[in-house]
């Protein structure tokens, strides 16, 4: 069982990296083998809007002309059974880097090869707010809605606010462990 965290936090010691590494904790407690990507660490670069009505090959072919680390994230997420999706929350959206990963993500997925590539993989969204917290609900529905439109199977979506992160840490640890027993078929709940 393969599975993949994708943050859009810069700092592993955050609180954005607290919710992933609970859900990781959770996944690889049902056996699974978990590869986290922090996008501030990686070259994701903005959509360029290629051509004068603002698309390119991404429209025609379901890939980016841009080479960067966007196609082998891609092939991360395909060849896993199951992807996290972790983000902190400014302004009630996503980070800068999440948001530049799934604009040319779902530009790529508009094409039937770009959305057949990711189609049918488990994500989960975690949207982690360290201020009031507030943002963090809206902040989940525009993850979702993009993940979705680029053909993921999107089984949660869970908003974090630093007031509530240690039991939202918990809830995610049973989450992680839930998702392989849902790839995996099962329909019981895992063991908490």
């Amino acid at each position: 069982m393969k599975a993949v965290v994708i943050l859009g936090s810069r700092n592993p010691d955050g609180q954005t990296a607290t919710a992933a590494g609970a859900l990781a904790e959770g996944l690889r407690s049902q056996g699974a083998d978990v590869a986290a990507f922090y996008l501030p660490q990686m070259h994701i670069e903005s959509c360029r809007q290629c051509d004068s009505a603002g698309w390119g090959v991404c429209r025609q072919e379901g890939r980016c002309v841009i080479e960067d680390d966007l196609d082998g994230l891609v092939d991360a997420v395909a060849a896993a059974d199951v992807a996290a999706f972790a983000t902190p929350v400014y302004f009630a959206d996503l980070s800068e880097s999440m948001k530049a990963f799934t604009d040319r993500l779902r530009r790529c997925c508009v094409h039937k090869a770009g959305k057949a590539k990711l189609a049918g993989t488990r994500a989960v969204g975690v949207c982690v707010a360290g201020g009031s917290g507030g943002g963090a609900p809206n902040c989940c529905a525009r993850l979702h809605s993009v993940l979705e439109l680029c053909g993921l199977d999107v089984v949660d979506m869970i908003p974090v606010r630093r007031q509530n992160l240690t039991l939202k840490c918990r809830l995610l640890t049973q989450t992680g462990a839930w998702l392989v027993a849902h790839a995996r078929g099962e329909q019981a709940d895992p063991p908490a």
